[in-house]
């Protein structure tokens, strides 16, 4: 196997699925929140309860940053060496931190806080909320790929340089 081909092509297919996925996460988001600013929280695919206004600010600020990490992973992917694995992994692990905070970190959890507070929660609501547990699964896998190279050149360049 050639240096580096393992990792490269599992890395394409991974980076089209969390693009895909943090374009929905942001358009979910997006339109949630504008419909809770114009105060429309009782728009039957909305609803929500006292946390829903933190999930939505940080659903989206996880999906503006995680469609930086994908760009950031796709110019990786076409340069593949040292300096760019650098700046892949970099705004991966940014990204993987703040999909993990929107989701459910150690004091701050915000889907699984909206999720056991109940109430109404409309489809849309429902739908971001699985989708930023998709997205963070995901940028973990994509985090993992990253780092294999540690274990093993064949899956991409190496951190020692």
């Amino acid at each position: 196997m050639a240096y580096g081909r393992g990792g490269r092509r599992l890395m394409g297919p991974l980076l089209a699925v969390n693009s895909v996925v943090y374009l929905i996460l942001v358009g979910l988001a997006g339109w949630s929140l504008d419909k809770y600013i114009d105060g429309h929280q009782n728009h039957p695919h909305l609803g929500g309860n006292p946390s829903t206004i933190f999930l939505l600010i940080y659903a989206l600020i996880a999906g503006v940053i995680g469609a930086c990490s994908v760009f950031l992973g796709f110019a990786h992917l076409h340069v593949w060496n040292n300096v760019s694995l650098a700046s892949a992994t970099t705004s991966a692990v940014i990204s993987w931190g703040v999909t993990a905070l929107a989701f459910g970190g150690f004091w701050y959890r915000l889907v699984c806080k909206q999720i056991t507070m109940g109430g109404h929660r409309g489809k849309r609501l429902q739908t971001l909320e699985a989708f930023i547990a998709i997205s963070g699964v995901s940028q973990l896998l994509y985090l993992l790929l990253l780092h294999a190279s540690m274990f093993s050149s064949s899956y991409g360049p190496s951190y020692s340089g």
